[in-house]
């Protein structure tokens, strides 16, 4: 199994999360690339950290909305979205590769993510985007969302994703943010879900249903309170209970 964190959402003098904490502890890197966080400073500060310590670095690339953090929907042209998220793409490749390594994969941010799981012309923009850019690299989405849909047809590498940290509707997606419930705070309940995702392929959705949900990579959010000390919980519990953690892009 892959444990995954959105790292790099800090810019100019402000930090957001402890990176430098979780690239001891997760296996791949969300790495914001400018738009809806991150600057150029962070990037490379913390696509050089990863490259130390084996963690794979994947764009998370997003809606040009660094003052809504990207939670924020964006009506994009198809063109406009496309060369948005290549942009995004190419600028963190420059700095992997200053730091010897390259982007291993890509995933969606916040609202861009959302969207695109339900969008067909956004989702479509997003996988022409990954295609033109380059087709080998794996999309990091939801199972079963227009998105993933899309980029097989396409050819390209899916991989699923779970949430330990966000709660599900009944369909499978994601409770939206501006519902309560929508973020899970309790730790023993985080640790809870990852583990059944990684054993069973199951998430418990919020009203109550068990729903079938068969991930290659568990993302624990960056941004949430204690989320180093937690995602270490994740890994412990993982292992322990005889699932190895490693890149699902080495």
């Amino acid at each position: 199994m892959d444990l995954n964190a959105d790292l790099a959402e800090g810019f100019g003098i402000w930090r957001l999360g402890d990176d430098d904490a979780l690239l001891d502890v997760i296996t791949s890197a969300n790495v914001a690339c400018g738009f809806h966080g991150g600057d150029s400073s962070t990037m490379r500060r913390v696509c050089a950290t990863a490259a130390a310590r084996g963690v794979a670095v994947g764009a998370q690339v997003g809606y040009r909305d660094l003052a809504g953090f990207g939670r924020r929907r964006i009506d994009y042209t198809f063109d406009d979205l496309r060369d948005d998220v290549i942009y995004q793409i190419g600028a963190l490749d420059g700095f992997c590769r200053v730091a010897g390594k390259s982007v291993r994969y890509v995933k969606p941010h916040g609202a861009l993510y959302n969207v695109a799981s339900v969008d067909e012309v956004q989702a479509a923009a997003v996988v022409a985007a990954v295609r033109d850019y380059d087709r080998a690299l794996p999309l990091l989405c939801s199972p079963g969302s227009t998105l993933a849909e899309l980029a097989v047809g396409a050819g390209l590498n899916v991989v699923a994703e779970g949430f330990a940290d966000r709660a599900y509707e009944p369909d499978g997606s994601l409770v939206p943010r501006s519902k309560p419930g929508a973020v899970i705070a309790d730790p023993d309940a985080v640790v809870e879900r990852a583990l059944r995702l990684a054993r069973e392929g199951t998430v418990v959705a919020i009203d109550g249903s068990v729903i079938p949900l068969r991930v290659a990579s568990i993302c624990l959010h960056g941004d949430t309170p204690g989320a180093a000390e937690l995602a270490r919980r994740i890994r412990d519990a993982l292992t322990g209970a005889g699932t190895p953690l490693k890149p699902f892009a080495a």
